[in-house]
């Protein structure tokens, strides 16, 4: 996954070095004592990320649309958003409305790639460009990851790898979603140590200590060999796929996503106002739930034509979710 330096480990618990080894595979210089922080989670992370590294009164630019929680735990840290979109079909980022969004105030950037909702993995060329806009403003990129084992098409790369990016990244990460595991929230922060301590700083306070019995399971799952990521990516590329196809048989126009295990889909088609309406109908009269991604921007217009669907449930599921849309839901 990166490419330079080599990563510098220390006898303590496996299961820190073992995440060393796999966010910065052959990559950095960690020590995971001081530069390590275990969380509740990376929702968790992220709040004690925002609490511990942001002011009041700072500016935090945030890719929308964006996971909800992004913009809870500023406003817990009294900063304000400023916000990038993402536009279909390609969800590419656009330089100069980037640029426009650094200022004078502005503290951090909040990068998820892979990204929920869109499916989107950042290029490298757009995390350099991040990259540079943040040492020439001297900010801080906090950096989402938990889908980096997701990604069907492109290639994922840890903005904390680029020159000059350590030492002003936050990268976070977690159990969850790689190991299936949502419910055992166990995450982690890597840092370098002023960064981190701020992290900590926060998380202190906010859960101080996570599950010892399932910080050990932890380390059994960060242990498995390379056939189990072989195998977990080959099994969501296949649903991803099957909702795809099923999802653009039916009428709607879809976003095939290149990473995580949710796609994006304009449902203009079927004749709605707009997502929340369309959602609900999906609920009571289609038997199908999915998310009105409305919820995801600053501004409910600009998701109000799309629904967001999952795809992290078995074949069956899957298969009975499409064929009660294809019945239930008409082109108008």
């Amino acid at each position: 996954m990166f490419a330079r330096g080599t990563v510098r480990t220390v006898p303590i618990q496996p299961g820190l070095n073992q995440i060393v080894s796999l966010a910065f595979r052959g990559g950095l210089d960690v020590d995971p004592v001081s530069e390590i922080t275990v969380t509740s989670g990376c929702t968790e992370a992220i709040a004690a990320s925002m609490i511990g590294l942001i002011n009041p009164g700072d500016e935090v630019i945030l890719f929308e649309p964006y996971y909800d929680s992004y913009r809870a735990t500023l406003a817990m840290a009294g900063a304000e958003a400023k916000f990038v979109t993402l536009r279909p079909p390609h969800f590419a980022m656009d330089p100069d409305e980037l640029r426009a969004a650094f200022t004078s105030k502005t503290r951090a950037i909040l990068v998820n790639t892979p990204h929920n909702p869109t499916g989107k993995v950042f290029t490298r060329e757009e995390l350099e460009q991040i990259a540079s806009l943040c040492r020439e403003f001297d900010v801080i990129a906090i950096s989402d990851e938990v889908y980096e084992h997701l990604v069907f098409e492109g290639e994922h790369i840890n903005i904390a790898t680029l020159d000059g990016m350590y030492e002003r990244t936050v990268t976070l990460s977690s159990l969850g979603k790689t190991y299936s595991l949502t419910g055992w929230k166990i995450g982690w922060s890597i840092a370098p140590p002023e960064l981190t301590a701020g992290v900590r700083s926060a998380h202190q306070f906010l859960t101080y200590a996570i599950s010892t019995p399932l910080q050990h399971g932890a380390v059994a799952a960060l242990h498995a060999d390379q056939s189990y990521y072989e195998e977990f990516i080959a099994k969501y590329r296949n649903w991803r796929d099957l909702i795809v196809d099923g999802l653009t048989r039916i009428g709607f126009e879809v976003y095939k996503p290149a990473g995580t295990y949710f796609v994006l889909a304009d449902h203009t088609a079927f004749g709605f106002a707009n997502d929340v309406e369309f959602c609900r109908h999906l609920v009571a009269e289609v038997g199908v739930a999915a998310i009105p991604p409305s919820a995801f921007y600053h501004d409910p217009a600009d998701g109000k034509n799309l629904v967001r669907f999952a795809f992290c449930k078995d074949e069956a599921t899957l298969r009975e979710a499409l064929s009660r849309m294809s019945t239930g839901l008409k082109s108008r």
